[in-house]
């Protein structure tokens, strides 16, 4: 797949591996944004998918990045009709196949995680993280927490899926702390609470994953694919009764806060 800018696409006898190529999503002055890796990970995907020597998915990210929204990425930036139906049509993709690929997806946690990146983890059918990764969904931060996450005064709604994955996973109590508060959680709370598969020192994070791969490529293909088609029915209609709903309020938070005075109130233009 070498026609794809963002991500690396490997092989491995019956395991592919998607690594982000470039993990933080940064913004560069004058050039305008583009859904890349969104797109892009919906195409790898959709790829893999008829593939039937490839077995089993791996994502993981590069150094220690899994996949976080860069520090000079604007958070409002006035999306154009064209560039929301993109975004829309990119991210449905690719958690669409997520859920459905008839093969097990495994999240490779192997360092920072935000955002986009933080929904993402979430869709996947297993979670290995190094213990050390620090996980957060930023949409609601205000700029506050240590270090700081989000923007003050510009909190939006988490509408690229984590109102949908992250209830999945955590009690309703601890899922409200991370996407309302926009709290910081490390792998190794995670994995203590029962919410991920594994986490590990980094230096084992390869191994952990390895074992769970060989685990996963000793089940028949077959029984595998429609055990995830059954299990992840549930998963299916609650992204395609919720999603365009959570796309649409985070567009419409973005408008409020171009147009007003901390997203309300007094009209700036």
């Amino acid at each position: 797949m070498d026609d794809l800018r963002t991500l690396h696409v490997t092989r491995e006898g019956h395991v592919a591996t998607i690594q982000f190529a470039t993990p933080k999503l940064v913004h560069k002055d004058g050039e305008p944004l583009r859904p890349g890796r969104h797109r892009e990970l919906g195409i790898a995907l959709d790829r893999l998918r008829f593939d039937n020597e490839i077995r089993v998915i791996v994502i993981t990210g590069k150094d220690d990045v899994f996949c976080v929204t860069g520090d000079n990425h604007p958070h409002f930036h006035g999306h154009t009709p064209d560039h929301t139906w993109d975004g829309l049509q990119a991210l449905q993709q690719a958690f669409q196949l997520i859920i459905e690929i008839e093969k097990p997806v495994i999240a490779k946690v192997n360092g920072g995680v935000k955002g986009f990146g933080s929904s993402l983890v979430f869709s996947c059918d297993f979670i290995i993280a190094r213990e050390d990764a620090v996980l957060c969904d930023h949409h609601l931060g205000m700029g506050d927490g240590d270090p700081p996450v989000g923007r003050p005064g510009a909190g939006i709604v988490p509408g690229d899926g984590g109102t949908i994955f992250v209830p999945l996973h955590m009690p309703p109590a601890i899922a409200r702390e991370y996407l309302w508060l926009g709290k910081q959680i490390t792998g190794k709370q995670l994995y203590d609470r029962g919410i991920i598969n594994a986490a590990v020192p980094k230096k084992m994070l390869d191994a952990e994953c390895d074992k769970l791969v060989d685990a996963l490529l000793r089940r028949p293909p077959y029984a595998l694919a429609f055990s995830k088609r059954t299990f992840n029915r549930f998963y299916a209609e609650r992204f395609n009764l919720m999603f365009d709903l959570g796309y649409a309020y985070e567009m419409m938070n973005k408008e409020q806060h171009g147009r007003y005075v901390n997203g309300r109130g007094t009209e700036t233009l």
